[in-house]
């Protein structure tokens, strides 16, 4: 475990500056292409989700509603609740600011990918409508660059297991409920109690997760959207109440992000420029912008209009990155748990026991199980639709098999060995991903300037 680990380790280090490149460099240059184009009409995009412009005759298996909520599912969940608190253990809470930048960037990568999504529709093995990197490469950049889809799709046979938040789940339920004590409380003994609790913790998630990703897409996404909203509202209402409490600590903690992401004198690995790619790294891991995973639920809407999708999609990063992960930052650094030496949802947890009355952890366990089963829903969806592309529709449903055993090896893995395997896995998806749509967004800019041009007139 520790050579593979290692190996991850070293590869990352290669795989970093490329996926740095083309999301920064390339996210930043369509934001001056779009001429700020989700910003701007960020209003319009909200109509857009409350259904104001729905069209029932469309083609496509699930609202624009419902692909938001399912993208959002996957992203707003233990990405925002231990994802920034490895972060900043990682880099202090100067990191935050710089997940804040690759958030509103991200916000216009997931504009162009998103409407590729729709614009490249096409159909599996069984007849169904398909959409997402592997489909806007091979229809719209052309069959010459195949190898870059299946590139893709390999790696997201990997990025899409749901490793890390059943590790995070995992080690939520190890902190909180301390089942090593109580056993011996109630005069139990087993011969290593750590590796029993995990396994059995794994198992039963695994079970769980099993009942709704054999059920497919359309059971996922009346799922997902009925426990984000309410999951993301308990969480919201939570740390709001904290910043309350300690109001006079808010603006200092902000002031502290800010100023802590301009030190250049960091001890981060790889200094200032580390502490960046520490960001850009984390927030992709919050908000998946420039992955290529939110075009694959997207790109299921019942829409015939791409622009109105990409518009939609752009919201992701605001809503889970920029609100939530903010958020999580400020609770975990007025409560002074960035100073503990922990990392991820342990981290949090100490956060939220200090500052809600002692039993802020408790409340913590129970968002974080619905967050971790509905990302763990949403993920599970990714992985089948990569392997259908390499393979088809029929052999790519037994990816479930795969992802559901690999939930129950997440659970007794170190956090390092997770985190490694995910970071590769990402940096290697944006690669193809951010290439597709660089070269495609003169396509999505076309169908931008003809959808307004409707708009204005009132037939769009």
């Amino acid at each position: 475990m520790e050579v593979f680990n290692s190996f991850l380790k070293d590869a990352n280090t290669y795989a970093n500056w490329p996926m740095f490149i083309l999301l920064i460099g390339g996210g930043l240059l369509l934001v001056f292409y779009s001429k700020f184009l989700p910003y701007r009409f960020f209003g319009h995009a909200i109509a857009i989700t409350a259904g104001k412009y729905d069209d029932k005759n469309a083609k496509g298996d699930v609202s624009s509603f419902q692909a938001l909520s399912a993208a959002v599912a996957a992203t707003v969940g233990l990405g925002n609740i231990s994802g920034v608190a490895i972060a900043i253990h990682d880099g202090g809470p100067g990191v935050v600011f710089w997940i804040w930048m690759t958030a509103l960037i991200g916000m216009c990568i997931k504009f162009y990918s998103c409407s590729l999504s729709i614009m490249y529709r096409s159909t599996d093995s069984d007849g169904k409508l398909q959409g997402g990197p592997m489909y806007y490469i091979t229809k719209g950049l052309g069959e010459k660059w195949r190898p870059l889809a299946i590139f893709f799709a390999i790696c997201g046979l990997f990025g899409f297991l749901g490793v890390f938040t059943a590790n995070q789940f995992t080690d939520t339920f190890m902190t909180v409920i301390n089942p090593e004590e109580n056993l011996v409380a109630l005069g139990g003994t087993i011969e290593d109690p750590e590796l029993y609790w995990k396994l059995s913790i794994g198992i039963v998630l695994a079970i769980v997760t099993s009942f709704v990703i054999f059920g497919g897409l359309t059971k996922i996404a009346k799922v997902a959207s009925a426990i984000v909203p309410f999951m993301v509202a308990v969480y919201l209402i939570a740390v709001v109440v904290v910043m309350v409490m300690n109001a006079s600590q808010v603006i200092p903690s902000l002031k502290m992000i800010v100023t802590e992401a301009w030190n250049f004198d960091t001890i981060v690995t790889g200094g200032f420029w580390g502490l960046v790619i520490i960001g850009v790294k984390r927030a992709m891991f919050s908000n998946e912008a420039g992955l290529g995973s939110a075009p694959m639920y997207h790109g299921q809407s019942k829409t015939d209009n791409p622009i109105k999708e990409g518009l939609v999609a752009s919201l992701g990063p605001f809503i889970d990155t920029i609100l939530v992960c903010t958020f999580t930052a400020i609770v975990i650094i007025l409560s002074g748990a960035y100073l503990e030496d922990s990392s991820g949802i342990v981290m949090t947890l100490s956060a939220f026991e200090k500052t809600l009355f002692g039993f802020g952890d408790d409340l913590l366990m129970i968002i974080v199980t619905a967050f971790a089963l509905s990302t763990l829903f949403t993920y599970s969806y990714y992985g089948v639709k990569s392997l259908s592309f390499l393979t088809n529709a029929k052999i790519g449903n037994y990816y479930n098999i795969y992802f559901v055993l690999m939930i129950v090896f997440a659970a007794i893995a170190s956090l390092e060995l997770v985190k490694n395997l995910i970071d590769l896995s990402y940096a290697l998806m944006v690669i193809p991903n951010m290439i597709a749509v660089l070269l495609l967004a003169p396509k999505v800019n076309a169908a931008a300037k003809d959808y307004f041009k409707k708009l204005k007139d009132g037939s769009a």
